[in-house]
C-alpha cells in the first residue's frame, strides 16, 4: 500500500483495503520487526558478498561464503533474499566442447591421464589447452596451463598468433613459478603445436611426461575445458573488448586475482586452487 501512495490518495487507499487512516499511519510509524531487521542486515552481507564475487555467485557459493562468515543461513533463504532485491547468480551458457582439428604428421602422445590414478598432490598432473577471445581487433589466443589437482592456473600466455611459441611461453611460466619433479604428467589435445618438435625437445628438457587426448574427444581434457567455459561465462561474454591489450588486462586479472586466489571451486570443497593447496601443503 505504500508504494500505492503516490498515484492515489491515502483515503480512497485505506477505504479500498478497509482500515482506517489512523490505523494505516500507525503501521508507517511502527519500527521493523525483529526478523525484519535481521533480514535487512543479512540481505546487506548477501550483496556485499555477491559484489565481491563480481556478481557471478549464485545461492550454494553465497550460502558458503556467509557461513564462513558466522551467519546461520539456508540456501532457501538466501534464495528469498536474492530475489527480493533483483539480484540472482550468473548463469552459464552452455558448454560446448571444442574439438581440435589433428590432422598434422606429428607423433602424437598416448592417453596415458586415463591410465593414471587422480593426483594427490601438486605438479603431478598439468593439463594445457587454447581458446579464443574475440576482440575488435580481431582474436586473442591464450594459452593456460593448470594443476590438476588443485585447478590453479600456473601458466597463461596470449598473443595474436597460434604458433608453438604461444603454448611454449605458457609452460615456460609455469614451469617458473612451479618447478616440478621429473616425470610431472603433462596432458593435451593433439593440437600441431603441442605435437610439435619444439614442444616435445621442450617437454624432454624440462622431465615432463607428454600426454594427449583420443582424437575428437574434449572430454578426456575435461578440467581445463571446464576452466575455458568459466572464464567465457564469467569474463569474456559479459562485455567487449576494444583493443586485445584490453582482453589481455582483464583476463589476466581475472585468472591471477579472482579465479585463483578467491573464486570458491566447488571440486575443492568450495575453497579457491590458492586456499586449496595452501591448507593442503
Amino acid at each position: 500500500m505504500k508504494a500505492l501512495t503516490e498515484h492515489y490518495p491515502v483515503n480512497v487507499l485505506c477505504a479500498a483495503f478497509g482500515v482506517s487512516r489512523s490505523g494505516y499511519y500507525a503501521w508507517l510509524a511502527r519500527p521493523p520487526s525483529a526478523r525484519a531487521q535481521v533480514d535487512a542486515e543479512l540481505t546487506s552481507r548477501l550483496c556485499q558478498a555477491h559484489d565481491a564475487s563480481r556478481r557471478t555467485y549464485g545461492s550454494p557459493r553465497l550460502v558458503i561464503e556467509l557461513r564462513r562468515q558466522g551467519q546461520r543461513v539456508s540456501r532457501r533463504r538466501v534464495q528469498r533474499l536474492l530475489r527480493a532485491v533483483g539480484r540472482r547468480g550468473l548463469q552459464p551458457q552452455r558448454w560446448v566442447p571444442r574439438t581440435t582439428d589433428s590432422r598434422h604428421a606429428q607423433p602424437i602422445a598416448p592417453n596415458r591421464l586415463a591410465e593414471v590414478p587422480a593426483p594427490r598432490q601438486r605438479d603431478q598432473i598439468w593439463v594445457t589447452d587454447i581458446t579464443y577471445v574475440p576482440t575488435d581487433e580481431g582474436w586473442l589466443y591464450v594459452a593456460g596451463v593448470m594443476d590438476r589437482w588443485s585447478r590453479r592456473v600456473v601458466g597463461l600466455a596470449m598473443a595474436e598468433h597460434l604458433r608453438t611459441e604461444l603454448v611454449s611461453a605458457a609452460l615456460h611460466q609455469a614451469r617458473t613459478q612451479r618447478q616440478p619433479a621429473h616425470g610431472c604428467l603433462h596432458h593435451s589435445d593433439r593440437g600441431c603445436q603441442y605435437a610439435s618438435t619444439e614442444y616435445r625437445r621442450l617437454l624432454a628438457a624440462h622431465g615432463l611426461e607428454a600426454s594427449m587426448s583420443r582424437a575428437g574427444n574434449c572430454y578426456d581434457n575435461a578440467a581445463m575445458e571446464s576452466f575455458w567455459s568459466t572464464l567465457k561465462n564469467e569474463l569474456v561474454h559479459r562485455q567487449t573488448f576494444a583493443t586485445r591489450a584490453a582482453a589481455r588486462a582483464a583476463i589476466f586479472e581475472y585468472v591471477e586475482v579472482f579465479y585463483n586466489r578467491q573464486r570458491l571451486h566447488s571440486a575443492l570443497g568450495y575453497r579457491s586452487p590458492v586456499d586449496f593447496e595452501n591448507q593442503n601443503n
